[in-house]
């Protein structure tokens, strides 16, 4: 069975390869090393000011340990490092 070769656009006229911006091979001088480049970055806004402070936390935990999700024994490990303990 012969191999069909695309070229990006190919299928879709409208699409110029030229156009394509592969993020993983392009220009990285415009990008600063410390930039975020999560989707909801700025999802902490309409937080409570004391659940803001824990989604930082936790984000800078994951930046620092280089997770992608945490378990609830690193959670719980955050919120103690934050200060907070179980009351009585």
């Amino acid at each position: 069975m012969p191999t069909e070769n695309r070229t990006f656009g190919s299928a879709n006229p409208e699409l110029d390869a030229s156009t394509f911006v592969d993020r993983r091979t392009g220009d990285q001088s415009n990008n600063s090393p410390n930039q975020e480049r999560r989707q909801f970055s700025d999802a902490h806004a309409s937080l409570s000011p004391e659940a803001a402070e824990l989604a930082k936390a936790v984000d800078q935990y994951k930046l620092i340990n280089r997770r992608r999700y945490v378990t609830y024994e690193e959670i719980l490990s955050i919120i103690k490092t934050i200060g907070y303990s179980k009351q009585a």
